[in-house]
C-alpha cells in the first residue's frame, strides 16, 4: 500500500506537486494582468486577438481562451464600452472584433511585452526540454479528458444511493 493511502490522503505526491504548479502558473498571470489594470478575461480576449488577428470572431475567442461566452460577451462590451475595439456583424450571428486604436496600443505597448517575456521563457530550456514539456502537458490532457469521461455524473451517483437506501 503506498503512502498516500496509509494516511489517508487521496493525492499522490505528483498530483500535489502539479496543482501546486498549475496555481502558481495562473497566479502568475492573474499578478501580470492587474498589474496591466486588466482583468483575467480582458487580458485573455487582448492575447487572444494577437492569436487570432484583428476581425476575429467571438466564438473564436472562446475556443482558444476557454472562456464560457457569456465571460466572454460581457467583457468583450466592456472593452468596446472603453474603446478599445468595435464590433461588427458578420454572416448569421457572428461578430467579428476590431481593435481600435487605443486597442491596438494595448497590445503594442501591453500585451506584446508580455509575450515577449513568455517567448524569451521558453528561450531558457533546450529545444527538446520544450517539445518535451508540451508533449507530456498534452498527454496529460489527453489522458485526463478520457478518465473525467468514464466518470458517472453527480445524478447517476445520487440515484444509484437511492436505489442502495443510502448504503
Amino acid at each position: 500500500m503506498d503512502q498516500e493511502k496509509k494516511s489517508g490522503i487521496y493525492m499522490s505526491s505528483y498530483l500535489c506537486e502539479f496543482n501546486r504548479i498549475f496555481k502558481e502558473f495562473n497566479d502568475i498571470y492573474h499578478e501580470v494582468a492587474s498589474r496591466l489594470g486588466l482583468s483575467n478575461s480582458a487580458f485573455d480576449i487582448f492575447y487572444a486577438i494577437c492569436e487570432l488577428g484583428d476581425g476575429c470572431l467571438q466564438r473564436d475567442i472562446c475556443k482558444t481562451t476557454f472562456i464560457p461566452k457569456q465571460t466572454v460577451n460581457s467583457s468583450i462590451r466592456n472593452l468596446e464600452r472603453e474603446g478599445y475595439l468595435t464590433l461588427k456583424h458578420g454572416k448569421g450571428r457572428s461578430m467579428h472584433i476590431y481593435l481600435t486604436e487605443r486597442g491596438k496600443d494595448m497590445l503594442k505597448n501591453v500585451i506584446y511585452p508580455v509575450i515577449e517575456v513568455e517567448n524569451d521563457s521558453f528561450k531558457g530550456l533546450a529545444d527538446e526540454e520544450s517539445e518535451l514539456l508540451l508533449r507530456l502537458l498534452e498527454k496529460y490532457n489527453v489522458e485526463l479528458k478520457h478518465r473525467f469521461e468514464k466518470l458517472p455524473y453527480i445524478e447517476e451517483k445520487m440515484d444509484e444511493e437511492k436505489s442502495d437506501g443510502g448504503r
